[in-house]
C-alpha cells in the first residue's frame, strides 16, 4: 500500500493551491476520525481523503475523470481509485459510493468546507471552541456557504444511518486534530 508520505508527494505534484491543500488535509483528518469511529484502517482512510481531489486543480472540468488516469500512473490500487472517484457521485461521477468508507467521503467532503466557513465567522476563528449547534445554525442560513450542497450531505447521512449532528461532531473532531495546520488554532 502507498504510504502517507508518498500520497502527500503525489498530491502536491498535481496541486499547489494552499486552499486546496487545506481542504485535502481537512478531509484526510476527518476520514481518519471516522475510521476510528468505525474501527477501520485509519491510514488507508486518511490517504483516500488526502487524494480525493487529486485532479481538481489541473482538471476542474474533468474532476473525477482524470483522477483514475493520474492515480494509475502512480500505481494506486483500483479499490482506492474507485473510492476516490465515488465522492463525486451524481455531480461529476457515476461511481456510486458503496462501502462505508466511500459513503463517509461522499458525505463529509463538502461538510468540511461548511465547518471551515463557520469557524472563520467566529470571533476566535478557531475550531477549539466550535460547537455542533453553531454549525447547525449556519446550516439553516440559506445564504451562508451557498455552494455547499446540503441535500448531498443529508443523503450521505442517510446512507450512513447517522444523524447530521453526529456527522458534524465527528467532522469537527477530525478537523480539530489538525487545527494548527488549517490555521484554525486559538
Amino acid at each position: 500500500m502507498i504510504t502517507r508520505e508518498e500520497a502527500f508527494s503525489i498530491y502536491t505534484t498535481y496541486n499547489s493551491s494552499p486552499t486546496l491543500l487545506k481542504h485535502a488535509l481537512s478531509v484526510e483528518a476527518t476520514m481518519k476520525r471516522f475510521a476510528l469511529y468505525y474501527k477501520e484502517d485509519v491510514e488507508y482512510w486518511g490517504i483516500v481523503g488526502l487524494l480525493h481531489d487529486i485532479d481538481y486543480e489541473k482538471y476542474p472540468q474533468e474532476h473525477c475523470k482524470m483522477a483514475p488516469v493520474i492515480l494509475r500512473k502512480h500505481n494506486i490500487e483500483e479499490e482506492m481509485i474507485h473510492s476516490i472517484v465515488s465522492h463525486g457521485w451524481g455531480l461529476c461521477s457515476d461511481v456510486e459510493p458503496v462501502s462505508t468508507m466511500e459513503k463517509v467521503l461522499y458525505t463529509i467532503d463538502e461538510l468540511t468546507g461548511l465547518i471551515s466557513a463557520t469557524a472563520l465567522m467566529r470571533p476566535s476563528k478557531s475550531l477549539s471552541d466550535l460547537e455542533v449547534k453553531s454549525v447547525m445554525k449556519k446550516w439553516k442560513t440559506k445564504g451562508f456557504s451557498a455552494g455547499v450542497d446540503r441535500d448531498l450531505i443529508l443523503g450521505g447521512c442517510k446512507m450512513l444511518n447517522l444523524e447530521l449532528s453526529e456527522v458534524i461532531s465527528l467532522t469537527i473532531e477530525g478537523m480539530r486534530s489538525i487545527a494548527k495546520e488549517l490555521d484554525f488554532a486559538s
